[in-house]
């Protein structure tokens, strides 16, 4: 079997449980169902406060500094991020001001969020998809995004979400080359 596909996916939501959460734990496991992948799983919450303090990288902890590499390193980075006010979060943007300028140049980024409504899923292309294309990452054509109305108990409970996760999983896997897919058993 090929080596795995080093998946790296940040959760930037800093409460537990959370929606973010479970909407990024949902997209690692479809993409699971399509491609072979090492999962890594960074929660902004576990490292927010050191990572807030830090106004350089230089000033950041070991074990933080290692998160940042494991993004820098990503062969597919799956971004997702609550809405506040419009945006993402600022602990969230933060660890992007402190991810290297060109670490990022050509690498296929995922992106989805969470909001309490619809009216807030434009946040893929007006918040995160101009953040992503200035660090030169190659933006996934399909983001997807969560309103409230489709989770319940911290899982997704809509069919369309659900259809939605899954066809981002789906375009993702022509990127990562044959090598990667997972064979389907007829």
């Amino acid at each position: 079997m090929s080596t795995p596909l080093n998946v790296v996916a940040l959760s930037g939501g800093t409460s537990r449980p959370s929606r973010t959460l479970a909407l990024t734990e949902a997209i690692l496991a479809e993409l699971a169902e399509h491609l072979h992948i090492k999962p890594h799983l960074i929660e902004l919450g576990e490292i927010a406060r050191p990572l807030g303090s830090a106004l350089w990288r230089s000033e950041l902890p070991e074990a933080v500094e290692q998160q940042l590499r494991l993004v820098e390193k990503a062969d597919l980075l799956v971004v997702t991020t609550p809405v506040y006010r419009g945006s993402f979060t600022g602990h969230f943007k933060h660890l992007f001001d402190l991810i290297g300028q060109d670490a990022l140049v050509d690498t296929p980024v995922l992106l989805a969020a969470t909001g309490g409504s619809e009216r807030h899923a434009l946040v893929l292309d007006h918040q995160l998809r101009p953040l992503f294309s200035f660090l030169q990452a190659l933006t996934l054509p399909i983001g997807v995004f969560a309103s409230q109305a489709e989770m319940a108990d911290y899982r997704v409970s809509s069919a369309a979400l659900a259809a939605r996760i899954r066809l981002a999983a789906e375009r993702a896997v022509p990127l990562f080359g044959a090598h990667h897919a997972l064979r389907k058993s007829a």
